[in-house]
C-alpha cells in the first residue's frame, strides 16, 4: 500500500507563482530564490502542567523572504500546524504584501497546541517562551521580524508579545514596533482588530463594481441583494458579514466547525453573534433552519461564498458541487491548486486570499509606522485642520449671506482621527490593489484573478532583487 502523501500548502502556492511565471520573462535563477524560504526555525520547549508533568511543545518561525525587511506575519495557535502550513503561510505574505504594495518581506509562526485546552496562565507561559525562542535566535524585532495574530491568538497574546520583547531589551526605543495586533493600551491602533474583515469587504464591493465582470458571471452590479453564505464567524468573518449586509448584501448561511444556520430571508449578524458567543453554537436559535454539519454549506446556492475560517476548505472532494458565482477567499489558503482549477473551468470568479485578507496585514504596517514615529495619527494636525475649516465655513456664509445648519458643521469641521485615517488608507491599499491586479488579468488575456496577483507580485520581488544588482 503506497504511503499518504500529506498536503503541502507551500507547495500549492508555488504551483501558482510557477503558473504566473509562465506569463512572466524572468530569470530562472531569481525565480528559484524568490520561491524559496530564507530561514526556518523549528524548536520544542517545555510547559510544566499543574500535576508537575511537563509537556513539550513544538514551535515555528519561518521567514519567507529578505527581499525587504522586516519581514511580517501572524502566529497561529493550533493543533494542525506545521511546518509545510507555516511556509506555505510565510510564502503567502511575501506575495500578499508586494501585491498591496506594503514593504515586507514574508513570515509566519506557530505553537501546535488547541488553545482551548489551555488555561490563560498556560497560554501566558506558552507565548512568553516563544518569544524569547526567537528573541534568543533575532527571529523579532522592529527591524527584523514583525509578528501579528493570527488563527488561535488575539490581541492579548501580542501584549505579552511585546512585555516579553522589552523586558529583554530596555534599551529598544522602539521595541514597540516589534509586534502589530496590539491592545489600544500598548500602543495598538484603532481599526486593526476589524480591518481584515474590512478589507474583505472593500475588496469584494470592489469586484461586484465592475459591469463588465458581472455581467460574465450574470449578477447585477453592486452588492445590494447579493446572497452570500459564510464559513467561519470568528474575527474575519463577523466583521466581514457586518460590513455586507450593512452594504445591502444578505447573509443567508453561516458555517461553523459544530453546525451552521441557514436562512433565505438573512441573518441579523449582530443577534447571531451574540448567541454563538453566549452559547458557543447555533443550535437553538430562534431564526433560520440549524446544519448539524456546517460545511454542508458551502455547497448551498448563493451568489457569494466567503471561506473565513482556515486553508484547504474546498478541494477536490467538494468543488464539483460549489454553486457560488463568486468565492471571496478571506481565510489563507482555503481552495487548493486542484479545487482552484476545477472552480474556475464552472466559470467561478475567485478573488483570491492574498489580496482579499490583506487588510490585517496594511492595518499592521500603520501601526508599525505609529510605533516607529511614537505619534498618534492625526494627533499633530486635527485641532489644526478644525480650525481651519471653521474659517472657511464662517467666510462662506459671510460671502453668501447663507448659513449652515449645526449638523452640516458638525461634519464638516470634523478633523480627521486615527481611526479616520486608517480607514481611508485601508481602502485606497484596497481598491488600487484590486483594480491593478484586475488590469493585469485581461491584459494577459488569463481567467484567474490569483494567477494575476502573483504576477503583479513577482514583478515588483523582482525589481526589489533586481535593483540590488544580484541578479540581472
Amino acid at each position: 500500500m503506497n504511503a499518504k502523501v500529506e498536503y503541502s500548502l507551500f507547495d500549492d502556492v508555488n504551483k501558482v507563482v510557477d503558473d504566473a511565471a509562465s506569463h512572466m520573462d524572468i530569470h530562472p535563477g531569481l525565480l528559484e530564490q524568490i520561491k524559496l524560504c530564507n530561514s526556518i526555525y523549528k524548536f520544542s520547549f517545555p510547559l510544566k502542567n499543574g500535576d508537575g508533568t511537563y509537556t513539550v511543545l513544538l514551535g515555528y518561525r519561518v521567514q519567507h523572504s529578505h527581499h525587504k525587511l522586516p519581514v511580517k506575519g501572524g502566529i497561529r495557535y493550533s493543533s494542525f500546524v506545521n511546518e509545510e502550513e507555516v511556509k506555505g503561510l510565510a510564502a503567502l505574505m511575501t506575495y500578499k504584501c508586494a501585491l498591496v504594495n506594503i514593504p515586507y518581506g514574508g513570515a509566519k509562526g506557530g505553537v501546535r497546541i488547541d488553545p482551548k485546552k489551555y488555561t490563560v496562565d498556560q497560554l501566558e507561559k506558552i507565548t512568553r517562551r516563544y518569544t524569547s525562542e526567537l528573541i534568543k535566535k533575532k527571529f523579532i524585532g522592529p527591524a527584523i521580524d514583525v509578528p501579528a495574530p493570527d488563527y488561535g491568538t488575539s490581541s492579548r497574546e501580542m501584549a505579552w508579545i511585546v512585555d516579553t520583547f522589552e523586558a529583554f531589551n530596555p534599551d529598544v526605543i522602539n521595541a514597540k514596533g516589534c509586534v502589530t495586533g496590539k491592545p489600544l493600551s500598548q500602543h495598538g491602533i484603532e481599526g486593526r482588530t476589524e480591518a481584515t474583515g474590512m478589507g474583505v469587504f472593500i475588496g469584494i464591493r470592489e469586484a461586484v463594481s465592475v459591469k463588465e465582470d458581472m455581467n460574465a458571471l450574470g449578477l447585477k452590479v453592486g452588492l445590494k441583494g447579493k446572497k452570500i453564505i459564510i464559513q467561519g464567524l470568528g474575527n474575519v468573518g463577523y466583521y466581514s458579514a457586518k460590513y455586507l449586509s450593512e452594504a445591502g448584501a444578505r447573509i443567508i448561511g453561516i458555517a461553523e466547525y459544530n453546525g451552521g444556520i441557514w436562512d433565505e430571508n438573512g441573518i441579523d449578524i449582530e443577534r447571531i453573534k451574540v448567541y454563538q458567543t453566549e452559547n458557543k453554537t447555533f443550535k437553538g436559535y430562534a431564526k433560520g433552519q440549524f446544519i448539524e454539519d456546517g460545511n454542508s454549506l458551502l455547497t448551498k446556492p448563493c451568489d457569494i461564498l466567503i471561506p473565513a475560517a482556515l486553508e484547504n476548505q474546498i478541494t477536490v472532494q467538494n468543488a464539483h458541487d460549489i454553486k457560488a458565482k463568486i468565492i471571496g477567499e478571506a481565510a489563507n489558503g482555503p481552495v487548493t491548486q486542484e479545487a482552484n482549477t476545477i472552480l474556475l473551468e464552472k466559470g467561478i470568479m475567485i478573488i483570491p486570499d492574498m489580496y482579499l485578507n490583506a487588510g490585517g496585514v496594511t492595518v499592521s504596517y500603520f501601526e508599525w509606522l505609529k510605533n516607529l514615529s511614537r505619534v498618534s495619527f492625526g494627533k499633530l494636525e486635527k485641532r489644526y485642520d478644525m480650525k481651519k475649516y471653521e474659517e472657511l465655513l464662517l467666510g462662506i456664509e459671510k460671502a453668501t449671506g447663507d448659513s449652515f445648519s449645526e449638523e452640516q458643521k458638525r461634519i464638516i469641521i470634523k478633523g480627521a482621527s486615527e481611526r479616520d485615517l486608517v480607514n481611508s488608507g485601508l481602502e485606497e491599499t484596497m481598491v488600487t490593489a484590486y483594480h491593478h491586479m484586475n488590469g493585469v488579468r485581461k491584459e494577459k488575456g488569463i481567467k484567474d484573478l490569483r494567477t494575476a496577483g502573483f504576477i503583479v507580485a513577482l514583478e515588483r520581488i523582482a525589481i526589489s532583487y533586481t535593483d540590488l544588482g544580484i541578479f540581472p
